[in-house]
C-alpha cells in the first residue's frame, strides 16, 4: 500500500507596512517555476470577491507583491493566498511583520479619504488583512478620564471643521436617543467632554459632524496604528459615578471594527 503524501508545507509571507498606509508580501516560494499570484479573498460577502496583486522574484527563493495605498481595497477582512505555477491558490500563514512605519503614520488627508490595511494572525494562525475605508475620518486619540466623565481628543481627516461642528452620542442602534456635545476645535484638531451622569445604561456609540448638523456624520474609530483589533488588547479607564437612572459604571471600549464607543453598566443598590 503506498503511503499518503504528506501535507504541503504552509506557505509563509513577511508583511512590511509603509508610511503611506501600503503593504509588501514577501512569499517563500522556493522552486516556483511559472506566474504566481497572490490572492486577496473578502471575507462575509455574497460573491467571490477578490483582488490579485502579482507576484515576483525578489531574491532567491522568494516572490514579492505590493499593496499600495493607491489600489482601492473596500472596507472588511481579506484572506491571503498564494497561487503558485498555474497551481489553486493556497492559504497564507504570517511570518515576520514590519509595521513600525504605521504606528507613525499621519495621513495627508488631501484625497478626501483614509485607507488603512494592517496584516494579522487569525485564531487559525492564517494570514488576513482588515482593511478600512473612511472618508471623511475621525481618528480617536487620547482618552482622558475626568471627574465624572470622560476627555476625548482626536483629529479629522478630508474634511476641514467648522464654527458649527459637534459631537454626538447615539443610544443603541440610534433609536434610543442622540446626545449633542459642544466641540472644541483647533484646525484639523478636536476635544469634547462626555458627562456620564446624564446617560441611560447601555451602549453609546460616538460620531462626529464636523460640518455640522448639514454635513457628513463621522464614526469615531481609532485605526492609525499597527493593533488590528483593540478590543481584546487595550484596557480603558472605567468610572463610577451617580446617573439619573441611579449608580452606574461606564467607560469607553472599541468595538470589533475599532469604533470608539461607551458602555453605561448599572450597579446594584
Amino acid at each position: 500500500m503506498t503511503p499518503p503524501n504528506p501535507p504541503a508545507a504552509p506557505l509563509r509571507a513577511d508583511c512590511v507596512g509603509d508610511s503611506a498606509g501600503g503593504l509588501t508580501f514577501d512569499v517563500a516560494a522556493r522552486g516556483n517555476t511559472g506566474a504566481a499570484l497572490l490572492v486577496l479573498r473578502r471575507r462575509d460577502t455574497d460573491g467571490d470577491e477578490t483582488v490579485g496583486l502579482p507576484l515576483a522574484p525578489a531574491a532567491e527563493g522568494v516572490l514579492r507583491a505590493a499593496l499600495p495605498s493607491s489600489v482601492a481595497l473596500p472596507e472588511g477582512r481579506w484572506d491571503a493566498y498564494a497561487a503558485l505555477s498555474g497551481g489553486e491558490p493556497r492559504r497564507l500563514v504570517p511570518g515576520a511583520t514590519d509595521l513600525r512605519s504605521l504606528a507613525a503614520r499621519i495621513p495627508g488627508g488631501l484625497l478626501g479619504h483614509v485607507a488603512v490595511r494592517i496584516p494579522y494572525a487569525t485564531r487559525q494562525g492564517n494570514l488576513t488583512v482588515r482593511s478600512w475605508l473612511r472618508a471623511p475620518h475621525a481618528e480617536a486619540g487620547e482618552l482622558q478620564p475626568v471627574p465624572g466623565g470622560l476627555t476625548v481628543r482626536g483629529r479629522v481627516y478630508g474634511i476641514q471643521p467648522t464654527p458649527d461642528a459637534h459631537a454626538e452620542l447615539r443610544h443603541g442602534a440610534g433609536e434610543g436617543g442622540v446626545r449633542r456635545l459642544d466641540l472644541v476645535t483647533e484646525r484639523a484638531d478636536f476635544s469634547f467632554t462626555v458627562p456620564y451622569g446624564g446617560l441611560a445604561p447601555g451602549d453609546w456609540s460616538l460620531w462626529l459632524r464636523p460640518a455640522g448638523a448639514s454635513g457628513p456624520v463621522v464614526r469615531l474609530a481609532r485605526l492609525l496604528d499597527d493593533v488590528a483589533d483593540k478590543y481584546p488588547v487595550l484596557t480603558l479607564p472605567r468610572a463610577r459615578v451617580l446617573a439619573r437612572s441611579g449608580h452606574v459604571e461606564a467607560g469607553p471600549y472599541y468595538t470589533g471594527d475599532n469604533d470608539l464607543s461607551l458602555s453605561v453598566v448599572p450597579l446594584e443598590p
